[in-house]
């Protein structure tokens, strides 16, 4: 019996070494003024594993949920990538309640720039790019991602963001459970999807889609998908009842149509989250396939594909 003590307290004492050791290389630097809207300021958290000095990452640009009117840069269920390699940019955006759509947008694009002007002073690296989010900020990810060539939801440059000349584009995007046309989105909804959507694009559009037309059509992602667009994944429950998982089809099938890179993972009997969206191995799997997207010329040449 005393030698199963001591065995169960080295592995305890072994886990806890191993947890110490990887929180003591995670690296973080918390709300960081990045842009000034009038007096608001908008901050950024950014997370590193290990020291700013290494070699540049590839830099994930996360986009928080919470039906456009809610939620915090605070939460960051994709963390587990800084072990895979990457930076991690947590972007706090204006939410409905404080300013309409497009504004959304506008703050987003400007976050990219900063990002992409900073690259050195924060160990990005400027050509690796991926922007991410969850649910609302899935379908912000996608618009964001599929939009750097409209001008309508760039926004005007702003010298406070220290980002003037610099692009919004993204080299990959991944949407975890995120709406892609909100054209069709109510005609698809559950009665409890009802209940949360129409409230949250009041909100967002000043309108119902039938009301604000153009603008719900500006909205939505698969309306500006061309055949230059970056890679995608679409990660989505066929059980969700707040978001159709037919959102991420259709955006699925327009990517198709533009002949560009999308891989739509539909996940058996999933709702909208959960632990299963963000599990390490699928975190993992999905850090693989984003290096094979992000690789330099000359990695491509080294590895002979």
């Amino acid at each position: 019996m005393f030698r199963n003590a001591m065995v169960r307290t080295v592995l305890v004492l072994c886990v806890m070494q191993v947890h110490s050791s990887g929180f003591a290389q995670q690296n973080v630097q918390r709300d960081l003024t990045w842009i000034r809207r009038g007096d608001r300021e908008l901050k950024l958290d950014i997370y590193q594993a290990g020291s700013y000095a290494e070699a540049d990452r590839p830099l994930v640009i996360w986009i928080h949920g919470g039906a456009w009117r809610a939620g915090s840069k605070d939460r960051v269920p994709i963390l587990g990538w800084l072990q895979h390699g990457f930076a991690i940019a947590s972007v706090e955006y204006r939410l409905s309640p404080e300013a309409k759509f497009p504004a959304q947008l506008h703050d987003l694009h400007a976050a990219i720039r900063f990002c992409r002007r900073n690259a050195g002073r924060y160990g990005f690296d400027p050509q690796r790019f991926v922007v991410a989010g969850a649910s609302a900020g899935g379908h912000l990810a996608a618009l964001t991602g599929v939009s750097s060539d409209v001008p309508e939801l760039l926004g005007k440059e702003d010298s406070n963001a220290d980002s003037k000349g610099e692009s919004s584009g993204v080299q990959a995007i991944v949407s975890f459970y995120g709406a892609s046309n909100l054209q069709t989105i109510l005609s698809q909804s559950t009665p409890h999807g009802l209940s949360v959507r129409v409230p949250a694009l009041q909100l967002l559009l000043g309108g119902q889609p039938d009301e604000k037309v153009t603008l719900a059509r500006l909205a939505s992602p698969v309306v500006h998908v061309d055949s230059d667009d970056p890679p995608l994944w679409l990660i989505h429950g066929d059980a969700d009842p707040q978001m159709p998982p037919q959102q991420s089809l259709e955006l699925k099938q327009v990517y198709e149509k533009h002949g560009c890179a999308v891989t739509l993972q539909m996940l058996p009997g999933s709702v909208h989250g959960g632990a299963e969206f963000y599990s390490a191995a699928r975190l993992a799997e999905l850090a693989d396939q984003l290096h094979v997207v992000l690789r330099t010329p000359d990695e491509i040449l080294r590895q002979g594909r």
